[in-house]
């Protein structure tokens, strides 16, 4: 377990027992810390009373002899209103940290990454992490993607935590310092949190603070925020630092993909010549622009931790993607099966329509706000939709007169119905519902499960077909 033992008899407060909290609370305690737990769930605070945490009402206890408080990024500290702890705190002069900072503290001598924008971060953390251990490196991989920061295993300085975070995660970092940060993009998002566009440029742009002055700042140069925040920081300490990363336009002295001919070449201008990485047409599971920024940003971020360009290239080219999104489950007589069941708004689902061609596209769920309609200019890519959960009617309506679609009910009818029309054109069985789940699964992960269960099904099934007919 991570080592805290820097808070030995300390009393310390921890607000929010999800599963980071509650590894907190583990960790802390196994240092010998007094523990101060809360969560406004009951269920959740029994279960840090059973670890030994002293539950107490963090909005109405006594500040005073509390060093610290780690609290939970989903609890608002701050925007649109401040949860009744952090004023107690504030007003005691405690500070407020995540996870991450106690991970960063506990794990001087290791390297650390962080990666962050609006979209892409969880499949370029995956796909970094990848990388370096393909290359024989020694890396954990968590933060807001898989397990908790306080539950990876410590490492020394031969160690590499890559760490996808989030903008109530980046807020909450004081003193943890990080060899490589990366900003992919900016779109609003989480705007009530932020008090607006401005504060959640704000938090983003923060990460930047915890880099030292030879760090390597990554910042993708596609929308005109994450731009200003490069001019921003060109003038600054880190201006050698500063590497653009694009897949829209050549970068001078960066990283960027030309799309212009086949799956798009990953180019690197950095050393005063412009010279082909790869062809990302090798790279199956990243397909389409938005997963080549991603292949752009890993490349540049590795290179900074001096990985060598071969171990780079060759781990970009086996990456077996990130569940749930565009995950390529099987190929069955020339037709591909992908799972996006992460695609839960039309944003998502339009770059994942945008990769492919022959499309038997399954949609469909608890409808978002706007629905499918700004995927129009996709549609002629799409030679049949299939229609799932409440949306059904309401996409169906999107879609009457524009391209065919079924009306399915369920993912299995959807799946059935899109496998046997689809044979035999080479297309792509697309999940990619543009919907939550919450009608008919608990989360889109369970969604992405179930269609992989299925899809498992359809092959086992052709194979005792090939195998019967065989005797």
């Amino acid at each position: 377990m991570i080592d805290l033992s820097r808070f030995t008899n300390r009393r310390i407060a921890v607000m929010g027992l999800a599963r980071s909290g509650l590894a907190s609370v583990s960790a802390l305690l196994q240092a010998g810390a007094e523990v101060l737990a809360w969560d406004d769930n009951a269920d959740r605070r029994a279960e840090a009373e059973k670890l030994g945490a002293a539950v107490t009402n963090l909005a109405t206890a006594d500040w005073s002899g509390i060093a610290l408080a780690v609290w939970s990024p989903g609890i608002p500290h701050s925007f649109p209103v401040p949860h009744p702890a952090a004023l107690a705190a504030k007003a005691a002069g405690v500070a407020l940290v995540c996870d991450i900072e106690l991970l960063a503290l506990a794990n001087p001598q290791a390297r650390f990454v962080g990666i962050t924008g609006t979209n892409g971060k969880s499949t370029t953390t995956a796909l970094v992490g990848h990388i370096l251990k393909q290359a024989g490196c020694m890396a954990e991989i968590g933060g807001n993607l898989g397990m908790a920061a306080l539950t990876l295993t410590p490492l020394g300085a031969d160690g590499i935590y890559v760490l996808e975070l989030s903008s109530y995660q980046i807020e909450l970092l004081r003193e943890a310092r990080f060899d490589v940060a990366a900003l992919l993009n900016i779109t609003p998002d989480h705007l009530d949190r932020h008090g607006g566009f401005d504060g959640y440029v704000a938090a983003k742009r923060h990460l930047f603070d915890q880099l030292p002055a030879d760090g390597t700042a990554v910042i993708g140069l596609d929308d005109e925020t994450t731009r200003g925040v490069a001019r921003a920081l060109g003038r600054g300490i880190l201006s050698r630092g500063v590497v653009g990363i694009s897949v829209s336009r050549p970068v001078v002295g960066g990283v960027y993909v030309d799309g212009s001919i086949g799956g798009g070449r990953l180019i690197d201008a950095r050393n005063g010549s412009a010279r082909t990485i790869l062809d990302l047409a090798e790279a199956p599971a990243l397909p389409g622009s938005h997963n080549w920024q991603n292949a752009a940003a890993a490349y540049t971020i590795c290179t900074a931790l001096d990985v060598p360009a071969e171990a780079i290239i060759a781990g970009i080219r086996s990456f077996p993607g990130l569940a749930h999104r565009q995950e390529r489950v099987a190929v069955l007589d020339g037709v591909t099966f992908v799972n996006d069941s992460k695609a839960t708004n039309a944003e998502a689902t339009g770059k994942a329509l945008a990769c492919y061609e022959r499309i038997y596209w399954i949609a469909g769920g608890r409808a978002k706000e706007g629905g499918i309609d700004a995927l129009a200019p996709q549609f002629g890519r799409v030679r049949h939709a299939y229609l799932i959960g409440e949306s059904a009617d309401g996409f169906a309506a999107t879609l009457d007169g524009k391209l065919a679609y079924s009306k399915c009910g369920t993912l299995q009818e959807a799946l059935a119905a899109a496998a046997k029309d689809a044979r035999g054109t080479g297309g792509v069985v697309l999940l990619s519902p543009a919907a939550a789940s919450f009608d008919q699964f608990d989360n889109f992960e369970q969604r992405g499960d179930r269609f992989r269960d299925l899809v498992k099904a359809l092959a086992s099934d052709a194979a005792a077909t090939v195998t019967g007919g065989a005797a």
